[in-house]
């Protein structure tokens, strides 16, 4: 985690805005099919653990994607605003929505067992499976 301040954020049309001091300087993408089809292409995000305030609640549209994480999105614009695991509330933010960042870094990449063949990323990264994320973060039963 950085010691950056306040960083702020906002979907298409301005109806939901984020911030957030608790933001990674970590970028990394995710390639599962969800990921694909929700955006159509992998979900470029950072992780900012619980540490997230957003205004315009009322536009925030939620989808239950699995057991243990949802979706956020703007009801007005589309825009999506989050993935977040349940069990412990941490927020993955769309590194797009976020204002005046520098010295990011795109340093991992999540699913790369279901990542298609034609696109790559030019950066080297920590690459996990789908099975080596599900054993980190999947809540155990």
């Amino acid at each position: 985690m950085s010691n950056m301040s306040i960083v702020k954020g906002s979907c298409l049309c301005g109806a939901v805005s984020l911030s957030t001091t608790s933001m990674s300087k970590n970028v990394g993408a995710c390639h599962c099919s969800m990921c694909r089809s929700w955006g159509g292409g992998p979900l470029l995000a950072i992780n900012c653990e619980s540490d997230v305030s957003f205004s315009g609640e009322e536009n925030i549209g939620v989808y239950q994607s699995s057991q243990w994480a949802e979706r956020g999105f703007c009801k007005q614009c589309g825009s999506h605003l989050f993935y977040k695991l349940k069990q412990n509330n941490q927020y993955f933010i769309p590194v797009g929505l976020l204002q005046n960042c520098e010295g990011l870094v795109l340093d991992h990449q999540v699913f790369i067992d279901e990542k298609p063949k034609y696109y790559c990323f030019a950066n080297e990264t920590k690459n996990l499976t789908g099975a080596e994320i599900f054993a980190q973060f999947a809540p155990s039963e």
